[in-house]
């Protein structure tokens, strides 16, 4: 059966066949996955009062063990946004109460995030139901083809330099 991407590469190879369209058929579709898995996952985060952005900054705290703290600059790598970005960030989550910012007590011109334990309660709450979520998107593949295209989805992001 075929899908919509499909269609949009044989309407490119009846108009334009010389041309080698191929390389749509995988950002196409990964565009696709895109927006199905960021509309899953922004109703998933809305039934615990998250959303996206605001899940990730307690994702990265909660896995950095106890005591559950990073700085804004940690944050700011692991997410991958402007300091601008996360600020706004970290600002909603401290009026939540789901974190709180102090100077750190090793460098007083440091700031250490904290995720409380209203963060921890409303991530581990949140958690079960994102991981089902991704079960659910990922369901109409094997456990084989789900290990396949992990290992390919890791090969193309360390071509493209997205290492740790």
């Amino acid at each position: 059966m075929g899908d919509a991407v499909d269609q949009i590469l044989a309407q490119w190879a009846r108009e334009r066949p010389d041309l080698d369209c191929s390389p749509m058929g995988v950002v196409g579709r990964i565009s696709q996955l895109q927006r199905e898995v960021f509309l899953a996952q922004r109703a998933t985060f809305a039934r615990h009062g998250l959303d996206v952005p605001s899940f990730d900054v307690l994702a990265a705290l909660r896995r950095a063990g106890a005591p559950y703290q990073l700085t804004p600059t940690a944050l700011m790598r692991t997410a991958l946004v402007t300091s601008g970005a996360i600020t706004q960030r970290l600002d909603r989550l401290e009026e939540k109460g789901l974190i709180t910012r102090e100077r750190s007590e090793a460098d007083g011109r440091a700031v250490v995030v904290t995720l409380t334990e209203a963060g921890r309660a409303a991530l581990d709450a949140a958690l079960p139901d994102h991981l089902e979520t991704e079960r659910r998107l990922l369901a109409g593949l094997s456990d084989d083809d789900l290990d396949a295209l992990a290992g390919l989805l890791r090969r193309l992001l360390v071509a493209l330099g997205r290492v740790p």
